[in-house]
């Protein structure tokens, strides 16, 4: 395996087996609406094939001018770029998963996505685009007390739209976020298609040993979000400056001895245990800095180092913060 990129399966009808995920993207979470369009810009004519998309992030329409843009100005080819992109929780009930994917592509201005997503293993009642798009957590925002209002969906009914979809042509790869390995191994058991791609949050203060083995033996790439831990959470009150891995004396000391920043440290660390990684940056500066990462390798001591961190600290959990921000106890996570 190349640190390039990561084999992931490939649905027999697109016929191309050796297509991979790019090991480093770009994460679009957080990123303003009027930021995102110029970034993309410069982070494809940088070198970035890996853009990590989401209704729920409420920049799509912006992102899609900016990929537009750098199409015609040829930094790349449409082919050349994996985009992904997710199921918002509102959308899980099957005769709302194609009218969601399709909204997600004209605002991208694709005709197709190379990965589609189910957000999250919660399913919530449905909101119409005209009430209110992208829908958010709650489900009446200007209610005396807003919560969410969860539906009762099975992932299974959500799975088998999901691969209409892929026999539809409108995407080409099929997966899941934020779930483990027993709703893995569950869905796999009653998949046409199997899932191609899981991303969830993973970063050595969270390393998820057994979830990582398991998804590579099952040739499930895995998509780390969150791979620098702290940073994003920070602003959100969900994490503290001390809790920065960007930091910590271990990264530090590895950084000095490899000649690389910390952040460089961390995303090798996760691309070299077989992860693809998905930092954001808003500041074009950066955009270099997270990509050039293929050139030095770190040492099995270093690695070893690195993931001895793991405290199973997680960030982005909505046991946590459903209740906190929204109002609704809805743990995913034991």
């Amino acid at each position: 395996m190349s640190a390039a990129t990561l084999p992931v399966p490939v649905p027999a009808a697109f016929g191309n087996p050796e297509q991979a995920l790019p090991s480093v993207g770009l994460g679009l979470w957080k990123i303003a609406q009027g930021d995102v369009g110029s970034l993309i810009e410069e982070a494809i004519r940088v070198g970035y094939r890996h853009l990590d998309s989401a209704c729920d992030y409420g920049n799509e329409a912006e992102a899609g001018i900016g990929v537009e843009k750098a199409l015609a100005a040829g930094h790349c080819t449409r082919d050349d770029l994996w985009v992904t992109s997710k199921l918002w929780n509102t959308y899980h009930a099957p005769q709302h998963v194609r009218p969601a994917l399709e909204r997600t592509l004209r605002d991208l201005r694709l005709d197709y996505l190379d990965c589609y997503l189910v957000h999250f293993p919660i399913a919530l009642a449905y909101v119409p685009f005209e009430t209110r798009y992208p829908p958010g957590w709650f489900f009446e925002p200007n209610a005396e007390k807003p919560a969410m209002q969860l539906a009762k969906v099975p992932l299974a009914e959500t799975w088998g739209a999901m691969e209409e979809l892929v026999d539809a042509g409108l995407v080409r790869r099929i997966g899941v976020c934020n779930v483990g390995t027993a709703q893995l191994r569950d869905l796999q058991a009653g998949a046409r298609i199997q899932p191609a791609v899981l991303q969830v949050e993973m970063h050595p203060l969270l390393a998820q040993e057994k979830l990582l083995r398991f998804c590579h033996e099952a040739g499930i790439a895995v998509t780390a979000f969150s791979p620098l831990g702290a940073p994003s959470y920070v602003p959100l009150g969900m994490a503290t400056e001390g809790d920065s891995l960007l930091v910590h004396p271990t990264v530090t000391g590895i950084s000095a001895a490899v000649a690389r920043t910390p952040a460089q440290v961390l995303l090798r660390w996760g691309v070299q245990r077989g992860t693809a990684v998905i930092p954001k940056t808003s500041r074009l500066e950066r955009l270099a800095e997270n990509i050039a990462i293929e050139d030095f390798s770190l040492t099995a001591e270093q690695m070893q180092a690195i993931s001895a961190l793991d405290e199973g600290r997680r960030f982005n959990d909505p046991g946590v913060f459903g209740e906190q921000f929204f109002n609704t106890f809805v743990p995913i996570y034991e």
